[in-house]
């Protein structure tokens, strides 16, 4: 019985090993109609890595445009030597410069707040100058769809969405979303179905289904925030909701629609913006919980690991600062931010999280970085997929 015994063992010993099987690729994404596929379902932000950049780019001016909210203008900054070459002016409160989904026209939304001469001014990115404006009611933000066949005018002060000719900006429709109080910034879901709305207003979220164009639900927030910019995760299951009055930020399951966590940031959390790689988040924390904060407070920007959800590295601003909208260059290598409250635009290392700064207008708000890589712009400073 014990020669049967170690005879077994001995056998067992030298079983050849099973060839390792190659683990198998997550399934591919079943997009929207119309929209472009996702090139790596594990990392939507895959097709704007850096040096990714798309031939509809080529001949575009390396520039950072920068909308000043109060001086009705916008400052064009020289990334390589860090000076203002160019300055116009827009339309009334310009708010974000925002790519268009085909890459050819960088949008001013111009909302005119509490009038009616609201107005969108191209400009066209070879030359850095500016078009002829197109009168547009209350562009506060603008966005478009998957597909590209329309773009997404954010009426704030409506509670209103409407979907326009994306060149023309001739209007085909509207969706009013009730209870979403300043309805404001946005991101898509993966397959390209729905979007989440931030009410600024209410503290809530809005769901749209793009598809169908309804609301398709709306989540109130715990904490009673303000919340503002939005970033799902790459492999699309989370979204972050940046906070301004709850200091960090929400993280909201998608398909289910719920909030599922927080991730304390800093104080006046405002803008979102991913790495290059995908790996991290770069999150502007204002400095301040008011709309109308002041000069030199404790602005920062946190980054946060996308593989954690965990802040990782919190980058302070020497003597105080106000970061608010911007974008990553498209090395990735520098984080550009408008200094709200303190008329200047500050540029990060992104390896470093050392600080700059170039004076600007007064008030700058959502400005972009140009060119970006990625394939299509689905709005805002640059939403690249």
């Amino acid at each position: 019985m014990i020669i049967r015994i170690l005879a077994a063992g001995f056998a067992l010993c030298f079983t050849p090993l099973a060839t390792p099987q190659p683990l198998a690729a997550a399934p591919a994404v079943d997009v929207a109609p119309g929209m472009p596929p996702v090139l790596e379902p594990g990392n939507l932000y895959s097709g704007a890595r850096a040096g990714s950049l798309s031939a509809a780019v080529a001949g575009a001016l390396p520039r950072v445009y920068v909308p000043n909210l109060r001086s009705n203008d916008v400052y064009v900054i020289d990334p390589s030597t860090r000076k203002v070459v160019e300055r116009f002016k827009v339309g009334t409160n310009p708010q974000h410069i925002v790519p268009s989904w085909d890459l050819q026209t960088l949008w001013v939304t111009n909302n005119a707040e509490g009038r009616t001469d609201g107005s969108l001014t191209p400009i066209d990115p070879k030359t850095a100058k500016p078009g002829k404006p197109i009168k547009v009611d209350d562009p506060y933000n603008m966005y478009f769809t998957p597909d590209g066949r329309e773009a997404i005018v954010v009426a704030e002060a409506h509670e209103r969405l409407d979907f326009r000719d994306p060149h023309s900006m001739a209007l085909n429709s509207s969706l009013k979303v009730a209870g979403c109080k300043g309805i404001n910034h946005a991101d898509f879901s993966i397959d390209g179905r729905y979007a989440i709305f931030t009410c600024e207003f209410s503290g809530a979220l809005a769901k749209i289904d793009m598809v169908q164009r309804r609301v398709i639900g709306l989540l109130k927030l715990s904490k009673g925030g303000m919340p503002q910019d939005i970033r799902v995760t790459p492999d699309g299951q989370r979204f972050l909701v940046a906070d301004m009055m709850a200091d960090g930020t929400f993280i909201v399951d998608g398909a289910g629609f719920k909030e599922v966590g927080f991730i304390a940031t800093g104080i006046g959390t405002h803008g979102l913006y991913p790495s290059r790689d995908g790996t991290h988040l770069y999150v502007a924390n204002r400095g301040s919980n008011r709309i109308h904060g002041k000069r030199h407070g404790p602005g920062s920007v946190s980054v946060i690991d996308f593989s954690t959800l965990k802040v990782v590295q919190t980058w302070p601003i020497p003597g105080g600062g106000s970061p608010d909208m911007g974008n990553v260059s498209a090395d990735g290598r520098q984080l550009w931010l408008s200094g709200r409250y303190d008329d200047v635009v500050y540029v990060f290392d992104t390896d470093s999280g050392a600080v700059s700064q170039v004076a600007v207008g007064m008030e700058p708000h959502g400005l972009t970085v140009w060119p970006q890589p990625g394939r299509y712009s689905l709005g805002h400073t640059g939403n690249m997929r």
